[in-house]
């Protein structure tokens, strides 16, 4: 892997290096400095591993970077080319990002819960564009934990989901196949 100059840098980065990483290549992309092939190879490299891939979709989820917004064809291949751990981050973001939209629109923060609303959307618009029976096993496992069901039930009782949010996750993961 390599820094935004070019010089190598760890391989594996931890989740706070691949955060500032990610930030500091989305303002080089953004500035017409880096581009879109360069910006593909370096994420394609840096979700290849879990903290980096973690750090990368903290960031360009939740920023206020537009790539999400109009993915390039190379970042759109590469996260693609990356598999299922891409995949799997990608669905987990969905449904924190719905569960969390839900809980700020019921204590009043209309500015939290439009951008939890923004991560949705990146997320459902991401998902539509990754390998699509990867998609489908892991949206499927999702889904059934919304009814009390499978692997990821664990997951959604660690984050203390109530009914109304897994009704709205559930929504979510269906509207990921209508589009």
């Amino acid at each position: 892997m390599t820094d935004a100059t070019g010089s190598s840098a760890l391989l594996e980065p931890t989740f706070q290096q691949a955060m500032e990483i990610t930030a500091q290549w989305l303002g080089l992309w953004e500035a017409g400095e880096l581009s879109d092939e360069v910006l593909a190879d370096r994420v394609g490299e840096l979700v290849g591993s879990r903290d980096g891939a973690r750090g990368f979709f903290v960031v360009a989820l939740a920023g206020d970077s537009p790539l999400m917004d109009r993915l390039p064809d190379p970042v759109a291949l590469a996260l693609r080319s990356a598999g299922p751990g891409v995949v799997d981050l990608s669905a987990r973001n969905l449904a924190m990002s719905t569960a969390m939209a839900l809980h700020h629109r019921r204590s009043g923060d209309g500015g939290q819960q439009a951008g939890s609303e923004r991560v949705q959307l990146r997320c459902t618009e991401l998902l539509r564009l990754l390998e699509p029976a990867e998609v489908k096993g892991r949206l499927e496992t999702l889904l059934a934990a919304t009814a009390g069901q499978g692997e990821d039930v664990a997951f959604l009782e660690r984050w203390g989901y109530d009914a109304e949010q897994k009704a709205a996750i559930a929504e979510a993961v269906l509207a990921v196949a209508e589009g």
